[in-house]
């Protein structure tokens, strides 16, 4: 090509009869413009591949282990992350209970997970994180319906302003508060069935997370504004809550034959950046097509703690790329972690 672009070059100079000496000085400057662009690309494209396979892709939790006879509730498994996790635990024989706001997404997406999984123990149960009342009508109906609880995956996750169903901060209800009752209700069937695991999916934004208890139990906006970067601090703030969560549970749950986790599950180009605005989607769109994991990359993670032996005395601790990782210093502090969930025991009247 380069050749072909050359010879191109020297017939328009002749062309134009560019004397010879003037001629070879601007084919000369050409070829070093050349040779300078096949640089900046050969650099690019490594540069590409350090970062793509050090930092974005993530890696692969290999495992023959088979779940018949085992349940599981995967929340937010209608699409993306959620989904791909639902589908694996399928695939290795376990009931897997969709458990999901949107009635007719989610009986759409465990049709598609018992027809590819060929297991038919994949069903629907509505639950909408951002209703306390929700949360307690699906554990009442699960607890009735269901004779066990093995594995308990808190996958749902929402960035964007707005409110709960009962006047909390949008992302602190949906992604913290919600999840926190539904396992504090469930806690009781998973030590009958143990050992069995709760499997929380945080993010590492939650080292920009901040507590603001007086906000939390006021029912005001963590964060005020409505900007994207207010959605985004909104967001990280409450993945530090499930952090925190985490944390104080696997303390409460100690001598019990349940164990608890959390994770960041990568970067992940899922239906969560749905909620950024259409302009943002289009500028990212290029970054996340070269750089971002796709759903199912994104559920290694979840399925290593939810699934890999051994890594029951790492109750309560933060995993990445499907290892043990280390969290924030607010993520690791065990008093800041007792309030929360002193707080949320009022918020959620346990």
């Amino acid at each position: 090509m380069i050749i072909v672009l050359f010879g191109h070059i020297n017939f328009i100079l002749k062309e134009y009869r560019v004397l010879l000496p003037s001629r070879v000085l601007l084919l000369a400057a050409c070829r070093a413009a050349m040779s300078v662009l096949l640089c900046l690309a050969a650099g690019a494209v490594c540069l590409y591949l350090i970062l793509y396979y050090n930092v974005f892709k993530g890696a692969r939790y290999c495992s023959s282990v088979k779940l018949r006879g085992k349940t599981a509730i995967v929340t937010g498994s209608n699409t993306g992350i959620g989904k791909s996790t639902a589908l694996d635990l399928a695939k290795r024989g376990a009931r897997v209970i969709i458990a999901c706001r949107n009635k007719d997404k989610a009986e759409a997406a465990a049709f598609d997970i018992r027809t590819e999984s060929g297991n038919n123990q994949v069903v629907f149960m509505q639950l909408d994180l951002g209703s306390l009342e929700s949360v307690r009508s699906f554990v009442k109906t699960f607890l009735e319906t269901e004779p066990r609880l093995d594995i308990l995956i808190n996958n749902a996750g929402v960035v964007g302003h707005g409110h709960t169903d009962d006047d909390f901060d949008l992302a602190f209800g949906v992604n913290h508060l919600g999840p926190f009752l539904l396992t504090n209700l469930l806690l009781e069937r998973l030590q009958k069935c143990g050992p069995s695991r709760v499997v929380t999916v945080a993010s590492i934004g939650h080292r920009l997370g901040k507590a603001h208890f007086p906000l939390m139990t006021s029912k005001k906006d963590l964060v005020s504004g409505q900007s994207m970067w207010r959605n985004l601090q909104a967001y990280c703030d409450s993945k530090l809550c499930n952090v925190l969560f985490t944390r104080e549970l696997a303390n409460r749950l100690e001598g019990t034959s349940v164990s608890c986790f959390c994770l960041h599950p990568g970067y992940i180009n899922a239906e969560l950046s749905q909620s950024l605005s259409l302009w943002l989607q289009l500028l990212l769109m290029p970054f996340a097509k070269l750089f971002l994991q796709d759903p199912e990359g994104g559920a290694q993670t979840t399925l290593h703690c939810a699934l890999q032996e051994g890594i029951e005395p790492f109750s309560g601790r933060y995993f990445s790329n499907c290892a043990l990782q280390q969290v924030g210093a607010k993520g690791r502090d065990d008093a800041l972690a007792k309030k929360l969930w002193e707080v949320s025991e009022r918020l959620a009247s346990l």
